[in-house]
């Protein structure tokens, strides 16, 4: 086993070991082996950070918009020239494919930089024609202060840029806490961006478990706005901790996806988009489409051909090229998915693919699960109401388009749909009647730095990405101005 890196936490333009003088263990996945220690943060780290960041907010908001943008831009710069050796750690730490995050963080998640980079000067406000004779009334947009933002062990990186990019951009000051699973890519990440001109104080990285590190970072009185990506457990008790000084919240939850498909649909064309948005990250991803509604009549051919796709995928170490599926992030993950697959077969739900902990050569000792399908599944089974976050889809099926918005429907979540139809104005009218933040038609599992991300329901609430994931970073101030100053006496 190769020498085991020992990190340290980033706050004021430094490195810092932890005031409890501990570190905790990170896996790597595919061989189940630590590889990494990860600072133990406390709330003393804590207090760094968020004073370091506080104290850089004001020097950094009043920036001249292009010059903050400069800066912004200069962080896409440095994310592309070490993409090589983040995507590598991120693959060690969370079993990423090394084929699918460097080159991502090379372009699409490089350009979120750019992106918000030019939008720092284009963010007007308005003037308002008020009933008030003498009266200029005008809004602006302003930043809230030190922010917090906390992001899943899923996506490291990628969540961590989608909030950091609009976050800055905006004139916010930033601490980020990464998941306990899946910290060192951030903490690479700052190793990166120490090359640029980044203010001290401006971004803060922090690491750590929920009750120690999460929650007084959260309730830290400087923090005025937290931005949060994971669970729903996890998020309730953000938003719990952050209503009690009144502390907005923008969240980024699970799902439990449903993709439709009607009578009228290409079989084969749904079926790569159904294969598409589950398997090729082991299902760990919000947005990952793990129900699979399918008309009645096309319900065992379409199962067929799902199957006939899936049944050949590679398992494999994610650095292998040839690698179609990589392991589960984290052992305590993979365990609570093989229990989800044995419940399924409790309740009733019939197995036809996978549904196995498997061992593949190339990495003997991760964490790998087959892809898994079952069938006869209902509704009111847990395995078609709650988030699995694995390989594992649950076909249910359903008789009519009413029946099939029923079904979608009948879900705490909302946060993605996918429907395959030939009739695209029947794909726009179902679009418009499924509660879900995003809808697919006739494609899945598309995203982009310019069209805003987030959920309905449980699934939470404010966007993320486009001008909207920008906009949840500012607040809006009205101004009256008397151009004709005549403010009578009161009392007269």
């Amino acid at each position: 086993m190769a020498a085991v890196k020992s990190y340290h936490y980033f706050a004021d333009n430094g490195w810092h070991e932890p005031a409890s003088r501990t570190w905790f263990d990170s896996f790597n996945p595919t061989t189940g082996e630590v590889w990494a220690y990860i600072p133990r943060c406390n709330a003393e780290d804590i207090d760094r950070a968020v004073q370091a960041a506080h104290a850089a907010f004001d020097p950094w908001r009043r920036l001249l918009p292009s010059a903050r943008g400069n800066v912004v831009r200069k962080l896409g710069d440095a994310l592309i020239d070490h993409a090589e050796s983040l995507g590598a750690i991120e693959t060690r730490d969370n079993g990423k494919k090394t084929v699918d995050i460097t080159p991502a963080l090379k372009t699409w998640l490089a350009d979120s930089f750019y992106y918000y980079a030019g939008l720092c000067d284009k963010l007007e406000g308005s003037v308002i024609p008020v009933d008030a004779p003498g009266i200029l009334n005008y809004t602006k947009h302003e930043p809230f202060g030190a922010v917090a933002c906390i992001t899943a062990w899923n996506s490291p990186l990628l969540v961590a840029i989608w909030k950091i990019a609009p976050a800055l951009a905006a004139g916010n000051t930033v601490v980020i806490k990464p998941s306990e699973h899946a910290s060192a890519s951030m903490l690479a990440l700052m190793e990166a961006f120490q090359e640029t001109d980044l203010p001290t104080g401006v971004l803060n990285v922090v690491t750590g478990f929920g009750e120690e590190t999460g929650e007084p970072l959260i309730s830290h009185p400087l923090i005025r706005l937290v931005s949060f990506t994971g669970g729903v457990a996890g998020g309730s008790a953000v938003a719990m901790a952050a209503s009690r000084q009144v502390k907005p919240v923008i969240m980024e939850l699970g799902g439990k996806s449903p993709q439709i498909v009607l009578g009228d649909a290409d079989l084969n064309l749904a079926a790569n988009g159904i294969a598409t948005g589950i398997f090729p990250p082991a299902g760990q991803t919000c947005i990952a489409g793990s129900r699979l509604l399918v008309q009645r009549e096309l319900h065992d051919k379409l199962v067929d051909i799902v199957c006939n796709i899936v049944r050949p995928a590679r398992l494999g170490h994610p650095e292998n090229a040839d690698t179609q599926i990589g392991p589960i992030a984290n052992e305590p993950h993979f365990k609570r998915i093989l229990e989800h697959i044995k419940e399924a077969k409790d309740e009733g739900a019939r197995l036809v693919l996978g549904g196995n902990a498997v061992q593949p050569d190339s990495a003997p000792n991760g964490w790998f699960i087959e892809p898994t399908i079952f069938t006869d599944v209902t509704p009111d089974m847990r395995l078609a109401r709650e988030e699995v976050f694995g390989p594992v889809l649950a076909v249910v099926p359903f008789d009519s388009e009413e029946d099939a918005i029923r079904i979608a429907n009948d879900s705490k979540f909302g946060l993605a749909a996918g429907v395959w139809t030939r009739d695209s104005a029947r794909g726009i009218r179902m679009a418009e009647r499924i509660a879900a933040g995003t809808v697919y038609i006739n494609n899945y599992f598309n995203a982009t730095t310019q069209s805003p991300v987030g959920g309905y329901k449980q699934s939470g609430y404010g966007r993320e990405n486009g001008i909207e994931g920008m906009k949840a970073f500012l607040q809006t101030k009205s101004v009256w101005l008397a151009t004709e100053p005549n403010q009578p006496n009161p009392f007269a």
